[in-house]
């Protein structure tokens, strides 16, 4: 159904004297979470800590509406997720292959370049390096029901697996027991190891804190709604977590060389998420920003999700012309978002003045969508500004890093005096005997 297009984005100026103020108000989002779902989450997350798998059962029957006889019968076989994998069209089951082979690919290279062990002997034969381990065991979370996304089982799975992680646990609610065979084709290609119907921030306490049925995991990864965001700010520590993730972001530095109704469809890409996704477009040529914004009024009617786009579009979205293509990387640096297209003739000469990004897509056939499914590179990314300090999802974040010494005789004549020294100095006298006691 089309919708009648009021698209109320504004045009900015970086020249214009209300330029920062204007920029500044659609750059805001806050990522503070309603007190009532904090509270709601910690009474869940309290529950199944101390009742585990029946606590598990009642919120799911409550909040999916999926009615089980135990947590056990809510377990998701391997055989079901093989049958599943089998059941698909042929076209889904090849794109399916192919994208989860190209981040496999992808993962593999990561773990080879910085993802292995390594030491050294200094000149007193002491040995000095750094272990890197696989984590033992990691809960995937997967959105369920009408959002379901099986390119985030490849994209959380995968580089989990390429690690070395021994178990992984995904949870997917099934409300109204509406299973996904896509989601759970890619369990079984990705090498999920058990799999549970299960949702919510009660599926975030069941892997947090273990229950008769289900595993407590080391690290929880994976998408979810607020409720899910919060439990997972609320059990990290007691294990680690990839990050708690805002709304979708899309920025493109643009020469004004690709065509208008690509870029608009990008911006579209993002803004189809949610209300607060946030697109942007940078450009010297105020033509073409106008092009674009045509372009962006006469394909939204099209678009079966077009009531989101345009709230978004309207809510945070933005188009700004700005002096060169020096400035306009300027001002992405100082988004630092998530997605990050160079929609130019020469990427490659732009790309060294970007510094903030989860992900950079050079040149104008790199769409956005490219990432979210099939080249390889993962697409969790980090979103509201934390691209500034923080990186995508990758083998990295599977792995732990173990320091190895080992020092010899003549390392600890050499090492000793400098530690007796500096415990004494901090009042630690067991340090510093114990260190004394090795001397000759």
């Amino acid at each position: 159904m089309a919708v009648s297009v009021d698209l109320n984005l504004p045009l900015l100026d970086t020249q214009s004297s209300d330029f920062e103020a204007v920029f500044q108000q659609r750059l805001h989002w806050s990522g503070d979470t309603d007190a009532g779902i904090e509270e709601r989450v910690r009474g869940i997350l309290s529950d199944v800590e101390s009742r585990g798998d029946a606590a598990v059962l009642e919120y799911t029957q409550r909040f999916d509406r999926l009615q089980a006889a135990s947590v056990a019968a809510l377990e998701i076989s391997a055989d079901d997720m093989a049958a599943a994998f089998e059941s698909l069209p042929v076209a889904q089951r090849q794109a399916l292959e192919q994208a989860a082979a190209r981040v496999r690919t992808y993962h593999e290279a990561q773990l080879k370049a910085n993802g292995q062990s390594w030491s050294y002997r200094d000149e007193n034969g002491t040995l000095l390096g750094q272990k890197v381990t696989p984590l033992d065991r990691v809960g995937v979370y997967v959105p369920g029901g009408k959002a379901a996304y099986p390119s985030s089982v490849l994209m959380n799975v995968v580089p989990a697996q390429v690690a070395g992680v021994r178990d992984i646990i995904m949870v997917v609610p099934t409300p109204d027991g509406e299973r996904n065979l896509l989601v759970l084709a890619a369990a079984h290609l990705a090498g999920v190891t058990r799999a549970f119907a299960i949702g919510g921030a009660q599926a975030v306490g069941a892997l947090a804190y273990g229950t008769a049925t289900i595993p407590a995991v080391d690290k929880i990864t994976g998408p979810g709604n607020a409720y899910v965001a919060s439990a997972k700010r609320r059990v990290f520590g007691r294990v680690g977590i990839d990050m708690i993730a805002g709304p979708s972001e899309i920025l493109i530095v643009a020469d004004g060389t690709t065509s208008p109704d690509w870029v608009a469809m990008d911006l579209f890409s993002q803004a189809e998420h949610d209300e607060l996704a946030q697109s942007v477009l940078l450009c010297p040529s105020m033509d073409y920003i106008e092009a674009v914004r045509d372009s962006m009024i006469r394909l939204l009617p099209t678009m079966p999700r077009a009531e989101i786009i345009l709230a978004s579009l309207n809510g945070r979205g933005m188009l700004v012309k700005t002096r060169d293509m020096d400035e306009a990387c300027a001002i992405s640096n100082r988004i630092a978002p998530e997605h990050l297209e160079i929609s130019s003739q020469e990427p490659e000469r732009w790309e060294p003045l970007l510094r903030h990004a989860g992900a950079i897509f050079m040149g104008a056939f790199t769409s956005e969508s490219l990432g979210d499914y099939c080249a390889g590179p993962n697409h969790v990314l980090p979103t509201s500004g934390t691209a500034r300090f923080s990186s995508p999802l990758g083998v990295y974040d599977f792995q732990k890093r173990s320091s190895l010494i080992g020092v010899s005789e003549a390392g600890a004549q050499a090492l000793g005096p400098i530690a007796v020294t500096l415990a004494e100095g901090e009042g630690l006298q067991a340090h510093a005997e114990a260190a004394r006691m090795r001397l000759r």
